[in-house]
């Protein structure tokens, strides 16, 4: 079997294995083992032997695309290239080729005109490492939530939830429900990763929000559970009614929602997808409005030109002249704002499904779901998706539509870390750090750094995993949250203690500056290079290198300070800290794993920069210049941030020395003790306030659209009470009165005559019953009576009518 056919086999049924596990675990989840604990069984077998079948179709990859210094060399000539280019110095060879990749159908839903909707596969380098990276993290998680949900084997007494009698909830497990919500969770993420076309995308990318909607509110009973669970489904649908909006106007002006070409059997093409469309090989591979968009735009041509052909040449002669007009039209920007359109809607969806700025507020209100569900979602599926997406969509973004990204990043980035540095919540600091890194994933994106965007969000993957599994180990050994009545755990705790600390120290980007690090500092490092090349041929924009290097000090400072105030110190509640005590190995066995990962799989040697620049999509390395709506608007290229020693100096210096600020800041704090942090949040009290409640969205959305929405909401109400329901009412009751009056017509009148006269026959009836006696001699007695009776009268009547 080669390639192009394993590799859909392999991924489809590591795809499908954690639906299978679902369906199972819906009809036979209660009966499997005692009190449901085979579904974890099943659930673990499922996501762990996909894992399998990812590494297997990854080494096939590998076999194929083998990773050697011929790629390495490749881009640093690109990068030399692309650095001439930026010099001023012509280009004398092609741009990259388009990357190599496999697309197809496995079944066809629905074709009308151009509509086309499919059940397919997109899959190149960057697929396989996704469906690896999801699957083994998720393993990990799986195993570890065997152990954390344990009690759900049982009848749960939830004490956050109080009965109007006085007492706590008691509820029956579900355990066997979690894993069921897990593996619909992975099947819809995996979906998403390997479909072939945006609308496939778009349908596990709701299936995803769906599942996080279940597993958030998974303690449903808590007010503050089924708050966030709504709160998280409604955000996200305000992001996904722009990534409509993009569908709409990539399909109305392109035609198509597949990503890839479709070829025949022999290689032929057949139609070209979205990516081909955007970037064509008679372009360069640069982004161009296709014709789709430049006719769109220009429709009044277009009709005029119609309507001239139509009285002399006809149709053909009209399309030879609109065909000769389109050059002229793109060049006069035809088209292009549709583009800007297109892309500013898809990144709308990104937006709220990795909660960026305005859409974050959901994201920290997730943590009320089960800790392995935080893990998940913050790591590997829900909040990954978004970034992925843009990553996977990045050659249909123009540069306006990129610095949009950029700067939404860097907000993010900067208000989400400064909120974590005041939280108390040891999820909720996670929660932040997360927010702030996707921050910085879309910061790298939209400054033109792809492969230092998703190299971060492989990288964080693997900590964050291992930092939420920490938190829930803490939280299931202390029953607490909150982190100042922690401390001195180390002792009780060290491989939680430990594993955690590896997870603080690769997010924070630890390493020598140009010799080693933890996984984040290759990552981060990429990351400040980029913003910093940016910025340097764009000076206006020089707040988004200061927003990333300030953020990766404030990430020192809260990673820290959770570690210390967790860890470190005397116990600050002796009844906590008396009945801490470290994780079964069930789950801290999982940590070590991941922590083993979270340490080294950013190193240069295991080639995984190399696995994603295989598919980095054509034409996005070269260095662009001129955007339409800011002509000044430069995204330089991205090899020039690891070539140029002016760059990639200066950043990695800067990148270590703002981290060891936050960490010696956090140190000096909550470590030495040589500053007293009340005293700090006193002498700052306001600001204290305001990043205690959060820059005040919450408020500040509550203000602008939850009572406004309330208070139409209740006039709606009234109305509908007051006058629709009293109207609808005083009808009913006129048609009931109605109806009464005709009951009784037809009761007493009409149905009383029949029956008055059936009655009368009936009475008749019965009493002439009585004259059949059966006795002959009556009867003849009868004849005789009534043969008189009958002459009397005949007699009687020819009488009168003689007389």
């Amino acid at each position: 079997m080669n390639l192009s056919n394993a590799l859909p086999t392999l991924l489809g049924i590591a795809w499908l294995l954690p639906l299978a596990s679902f369906v199972l675990i819906v009809f036979f989840g209660k009966h499997m083992g005692s009190h449901g604990k085979g579904a974890a069984y099943v659930a673990c077998g499922a996501i762990i032997t996909a894992f399998v079948l990812s590494a297997i179709a990854l080494f096939g990859w590998l076999g194929e695309h083998p990773l050697s210094a011929k790629q390495h060399n490749a881009a640093t000539e690109r990068g030399e290239l692309a650095k001439s280019s930026a010099e001023g110095v012509a280009p004398t060879e092609e741009p990259a080729a388009p990357p190599a990749y496999y697309s197809g159908d496995w079944y066809s839903l629905v074709e009308v005109g151009k509509l086309k909707i499919t059940i397919g596969w997109y899959i190149d380098a960057l697929t396989v490492a996704m469906f690896c990276m999801v699957t083994l993290i998720a393993s990990c998680i799986h195993v570890y939530a065997t152990g954390y949900m344990h009690d759900e084997l049982h009848d749960v007494t939830d004490h956050e939830v109080h009965l109007s009698d006085g007492h706590h909830l008691v509820r029956p497990g579900r355990f066997h429900q979690f894993f069921q919500y897990l593996s619909l969770f992975c099947f819809s993420m995996l979906g998403l990763v390997i479909s072939g076309n945006l609308a496939m995308t778009f349908v596990f990318w709701e299936l995803v929000g769906i599942c996080s909607y279940f597993l958030i509110g998974f303690y449903f009973e808590r007010k503050s559970a089924s708050t966030a669970a709504n709160k998280a489904f409604i955000v996200n649908r305000v992001g996904d009614f722009g990534f409509i909006i993009g569908l709409m106007a990539l399909f109305g002006a392109v035609g198509t929602f597949a990503y890839g070409d479709t070829k025949d059997a022999d290689g032929k093409l057949l139609a070209r997808g979205l990516f081909s469309e955007m970037r064509s090989p008679e372009n360069a591979y640069r982004l161009t409005p296709p014709d789709g968009m430049v006719k769109s735009a220009a429709s009044e041509k277009v009709g005029e030109i119609v309507q001239d052909h139509r009285q002399m040449g006809g149709d053909v002669a009209a399309q030879s002249e609109i065909t000769s007009e389109m050059r002229d039209w793109r060049s006069d920007g035809w088209g292009y704002g549709l583009l800007v359109v297109a892309g500013l809607g898809i990144f709308c969806g990104c937006v709220g499904k990795s909660a960026q700025f305005p859409l974050q507020v959901w994201l920290p209100d997730a943590m009320e779901g089960p800790t392995p569900v935080s893990a998940l979602v913050h790591s590997a599926t829900m909040v990954a998706a978004g970034v992925y997406l843009v990553g996977r969509c990045f050659p249909l973004f123009t540069q306006e539509v990129l610095l949009v990204i950029a700067y939404v990043g860097c907000i993010t980035l900067f208000i989400a870390a400064t909120i974590a540095i005041v939280a108390v919540d040891i999820k909720r600091v996670l929660a932040y750090s997360t927010v702030s890194q996707l921050g910085y994933m879309m910061l790298s994106l939209g400054v033109g750094g792809w492969i230092a965007g998703l190299f971060h969000l492989f990288t964080h993957a693997f900590f964050k995993s291992l930092l939420f599994m920490c938190s829930g180990s803490v939280i299931h050994a202390c029953h607490t949250n909150d982190m100042r009545k922690m401390g001195g755990l180390l002792k009780k705790m060290p491989y939680t203690g430990y594993t955690m600390l590896v997870g603080c120290l690769a997010i924070i980007g630890t390493g020598i500056p140009f010799v080693a690090g933890f996984s984040g500092y290759y990552s981060k490092d990429s990351i400040i290079a980029q913003a910093l090349s940016f910025t340097n041929h764009n000076p206006v924009h020089r707040v988004l290198f200061i927003a990333a290097a300030g953020g990766a000090s404030m990430t020192a400072f809260y990673m820290f300070r959770l570690w210390y105030m967790t860890f470190i110190g005397k116990p600050k509640d002796h009844q906590v800290y008396e009945h801490a005590h470290e994780s079964p190995k069930v789950m801290w066995i999982p940590l070590v794993i991941l922590a083993v990962f979270a340490f080294g799989i950013g190193w240069p040697m295991w080639g995984l920069t190399n696995l994603l620049e295989q598919a980095r999509p054509a034409g996005t390395l070269e260095t662009v210049k001129g955007a339409v709506i800011w002509p000044s608007l430069e995204h330089p290229s991205e090899e020039l941030s690891h070539t140029d020693m002016a760059i990639h100096v200066p950043a990695s210096i800067i990148a270590f020395s703002t981290a060891l600020a936050g960490f010696l800041l956090a140190t000096v704090f909550y470590a030495w003790r040589l500053l007293n942090p009340e005293e700090v949040r006193q002498q700052f009290s306001r600001l204290y306030q305001f990043l205690w409640h959060k820059w005040y969205f919450d408020e500040l959305y509550n203000v602008i659209f939850v009572q406004p929405v309330l208070f139409v909401s209740r006039r709606v109400s009234d109305f509908d009470k007051k006058v629709i329901d009293r109207f609808i009412d005083g009808c009913a009751l006129a048609v009931r009165g109605i109806s009464t009056i005709d009951d009784a017509i037809d009761r007493w009148f009409v149905d009383g005559l029949v029956n008055w006269v059936a009655s009368a026959i009936h009475s008749t009836g019965l009493s002439l019953r009585r004259v059949q006696t059966g006795r002959l001699r009556q009867y003849v007695m009868l004849i005789i009576v009534g043969t008189v009776a009958l002459f009397i009268l005949i007699t009687f009547f020819r009488s009168s009518w003689a007389g």
